[in-house]
């Protein structure tokens, strides 16, 4: 069992940045793909940003490609995700999540725990 746990989320004025991170724990993270979703009022949950065990290959949502930079640490069990240029359409409830068994790094379905989320929150 795997346990996910998100941080940083805040309120931010619109051109600011902000640092997710996402913990894990109970399980041999560095072997895992790990993602970022997120989900606003009213709307389906949403892929951001997705990064496979080798650190090197990173995939974007393109409403966040060149803003956003998805990274992990394996020594720490952690995966980042460093939020740049925020826009108003930005603001959602943002997780991460763990790819264990095979499934797209891109759908919802392809995940297979998540963290219980952070807020974030740009104003115009």
């Amino acid at each position: 069992q795997v346990q996910l746990v998100e941080s940083g989320g805040g309120l931010v004025q619109a051109g600011g940045s902000l640092r997710l991170s996402c913990a894990a724990s109970g399980r041999t993270f560095s072997r895992y793909a790990m993602g970022w979703f997120r989900q606003a009022p009213g709307k389906e949950r949403e892929f951001v940003a997705a990064i496979r065990w080798d650190i090197v290959s990173t995939y974007y949502a393109d409403s966040v490609k060149g803003r956003f930079t998805i990274s992990r640490d394996n020594a720490k069990n952690t995966v980042y995700l460093q939020m740049n240029s925020l826009k108003p359409e930005d603001t959602a409830v943002y997780y991460c999540a763990i790819r264990m068994y095979i499934g797209s790094v891109f759908t919802v379905s392809g995940y297979d725990t998540w963290g219980q989320g952070t807020q974030v929150t740009v104003s115009s």
